[in-house]
């Protein structure tokens, strides 16, 4: 059994802030996957159902990001799971809007969330970080990752959660490596192949795809005449 969890903060409020980002992931998971709707538990909202082979709980801590530690300890004690079983979704300030990366084990980069969760089941869980931003200077981070994504961010961000809800099951399996191949794969699509000839190399001899000239036709020889002298005398007076 895995436990997913999904960073943020209770409430309509904060729904679409870019400190969401992790409640967000889980949204998508729950969505495309089939699981039940999410209910109270564990000072948070769980729920749970298969990603591939595995059983997986998927929980969004409601305690305000700086106390997710809480809920995940809670949750983690009563399934009897070690912290290798947990992977933490979160917003990371040191990758670029649209980068994602897993990291197993490390420290918590002053994210309150992470900071939490080190000082209730220690460090050595998985974390999937997405990137963010960073607003370029520290005193900006709070209202930063307080604040709603913006319009034009909508496009990678769709992107990102529904490359993460197609790898889920490998990351479920412990195949991180797929699993960033998924996400890759909608946030990096490979350039189709149209099959079309150049348009530039169009009417240019010796090129690909030119049809051979036709040769004008050669205009009809007359047939030899063998008639005698004496016929070609009797024809001409016939």
């Amino acid at each position: 059994m895995k436990l997913f969890v999904g960073l943020g903060n209770p409430g309509s409020k904060y729904a679409q802030n870019r400190h969401n980002i992790g409640f967000m992931a889980l949204d998508q998971i729950a969505s495309d996957h089939g699981f039940a709707p999410f209910k109270g538990k564990f000072q948070g909202a769980l729920t749970e159902g298969r990603l591939g082979r595995e059983k997986v709980l998927l929980l969004k801590p409601e305690t305000f990001m700086n106390l997710s530690g809480q809920s995940v300890g809670e949750a983690m004690r009563f399934y009897k799971l070690s912290p290798e079983d947990v992977v933490v979704f979160h917003d990371e300030l040191d990758l670029k809007p649209g980068k994602l990366k897993y990291k197993m084990g490390g420290g918590h980069a002053g994210h309150n969330g992470l900071r939490s969760i080190h000082q209730h089941i220690g460090e050595t869980y998985g974390r999937v970080r997405m990137g963010v931003g960073h607003p370029g200077r520290k005193d900006l981070v709070s209202h930063y990752v307080l604040h709603d994504f913006h319009k034009m961010d909508q496009d990678w961000l769709d992107d990102m959660l529904r490359g993460i809800s197609d790898g889920a099951a490998h990351l479920a399996d412990g195949d991180t490596a797929k699993f960033s191949n998924a996400v890759a794969m909608r946030l990096n699509p490979p350039r189709p192949s149209t099959g079309k000839a150049n348009p530039n190399t169009k009417d240019k001899p010796g090129k690909t795809g030119d049809k051979p000239q036709a040769s004008p036709a050669a205009p009809p020889q007359p047939a030899e005449d063998t008639r005698n002298p004496l016929q070609k005398l009797m024809d001409k007076f016939s």
